[in-house]
């Protein structure tokens, strides 16, 4: 089921979108909808202590690490 949302914008900001429409050939509706469905999925999920604690534990874990010439030696091996 679809459920009509109503949105005012002023009329040059309207124009702008229209623009942007029309350069990817598609309605303004259906340019709305994808620029909206990029902004849920951009949106970080979780609150900001669930993330600082996943920081601050992967800080007290060991992560296998060399020297940074080596390592770009390495890397550069591998590229030939």
């Amino acid at each position: 089921m679809s459920t009509r949302l109503q949105v005012l914008l002023p009329e040059e900001e309207l124009d702008g979108i229209r623009q942007a429409a029309n350069s990817e050939n598609l309605t303004v509706g259906e340019w709305v909808r994808r620029s909206l469905r990029a902004a849920r999925q951009n949106k970080p999920n979780g609150d900001a202590a669930t993330k600082l604690a996943l920081v601050r534990h992967a800080a007290r874990l060991a992560y296998p690490t060399g020297n940074i010439g080596q390592m770009l030696g390495e890397i550069e091996q591998g590229r030939q």
